[in-house]
């Protein structure tokens, strides 16, 4: 125990040395704002600490040109852990959602560890995981069997609350694509089929559909092109959608009952519909005894820890398909009072007290990582319940 609980305070006192680097590291990413699969300059700056500390680099990986994956190989015989590093930004306000600060806190934490414990029994991996945003870089990182080998993942998220054991909804994106007839609105208009009424007439529907959906579902698009002129009857027309539910079972549902909506609304003007359905994000597969060791750490460090909320107030993430494959957290640091996906949290994640958050997630990272290596009867812990959760949502589905 006392030897854990100075290396523990080794492993913190190297990320306070390292603490100036990843702040420089952190603002540079958020200064320069890269949309989903675009990430090339945040993915090189978030690996060329890690290169100059000794890690194996490997970029490209997936069939993604700005996912990567930097390994160090501690002494043989232990566990494989990933800590997982985002950098997308989102469209117009940029790191709303502290990427900046989650790739930058997965970095550092590795960092700390290798020089603060060097003969770590295990592997640290840094993952790096684009298109968080849009386009679900873990899910295909998933499919290319990056987390096969990995014993337990996590990332640190920074918020307006401190919890460890927040949920998320599975979801899909989809594009509904309506074909009609063009015409002159006006001298021809019998001549057109209106492609825009076949939208308007698949909201109005959608709209009819909530009073009979589950309080969990969320259902939120946009028009994305709704014609070009108003004296022509449009012959295209596109709305993006995405639908939410608790589990990827009930999102199922909910898209069958969408879609029909979809179809039968276009035909009842005459013209038709496509659907282009996106990847599908997990529900959220939390990991409790990995949590706990992550609380121990927070609270270590004076940081109270909050309650998740019992309804609502939660979103999706492809970290949700990592949880599938392997024993996976995703826990919140508090940075600010805002929300995230706001201009207000765009700021905070440049921040003094976002700087500060990043400090204090990259040691927690680093510490549960330690404590997954160090102790056998934890780590024994995590596995167990992952590998139990595992069996029982096999029997259930059987």
């Amino acid at each position: 125990m006392r030897q854990t609980s100075e290396n523990k305070q080794r492993i913190a006192g190297a990320v306070d040395e390292l603490d100036s680097k990843l702040r420089e590291l952190a603002l540079r990413i958020h200064a320069h704002p890269e949309l989903s699969f675009q990430e090339k300059k945040a993915a090189q700056w978030l690996t060329e600490p890690l290169k100059a500390a000794g890690f194996e680099v490997e970029r490209g990986i997936a069939g993604l040109e700005t996912a990567f994956k930097a390994t160090w190989e501690g002494k043989s015989g232990g566990p494989t852990i990933a800590l997982l590093a985002e950098y997308d930004a989102l469209p117009e306000i940029g790191h709303a959602c502290g990427h900046n600060l989650i790739g930058t806190s997965a970095v550092g934490a590795a960092l700390a560890l290798k020089r603060a414990v060097p003969d770590l029994q295990g592997r640290i991996v840094v993952l790096g995981t684009p298109a968080e945003e849009d386009g679900g870089g873990k899910i295909i990182m998933c499919e290319h069997g990056i987390f096969d080998e990995v014993d337990a993942a996590m990332m640190c998220h920074p918020h307006k609350n401190t919890m460890v054991l927040r949920g998320a909804l599975a979801c899909v994106d989809a594009t509904f694509r309506f074909y009609g007839k063009q015409a002159h609105a006006s001298s021809a208009p019998e001549k057109g089929i209106s492609a825009l009424d076949a939208l308007i007439n698949t909201f109005v529907a959608i709209n009819s559909l909530r009073q009979f959906c589950k309080e969990d579902v969320r259902i939120h698009g946009i028009i994305t092109k709704g014609g070009d002129a108003p004296n022509v009857v449009p012959d295209y027309c596109e709305a993006k959608f995405i639908l939410r539910a608790a589990t990827v079972r009930e999102l199922r549902e909910l898209t069958e009952k969408v879609y029909k909506t979809v179809h039968h609304s276009a035909e009842a003007v005459g013209a038709h519909a496509k659907i282009e359905e996106g990847l599908v994000y997990a529900e959220r597969n939390n990991n409790h005894a990995l949590a706990g060791l992550f609380a121990a750490n927070l609270e270590a460090m004076g940081l109270e820890v909050s309650e998740p909320p019992k309804k609502g107030g939660i979103g999706s993430s492809d970290i949700g398909n990592v949880g599938q494959v392997t024993a996976t957290i995703h826990p919140y640091i508090k940075i600010t009072e805002a929300g995230t996906h706001t201009p207000e949290f765009t700021v905070a994640t440049a921040s003094e007290d976002g700087l500060i958050g990043m400090n204090q997630a990259a040691k927690a990272l680093a510490m549960t990582a330690y404590d997954l290596c160090a102790d056998p009867a934890a780590f024994q812990r995590v596995r167990e319940e992952f590998e139990n959760g595992k069996k029982n949502q096999s029997s259930e589905e059987a």
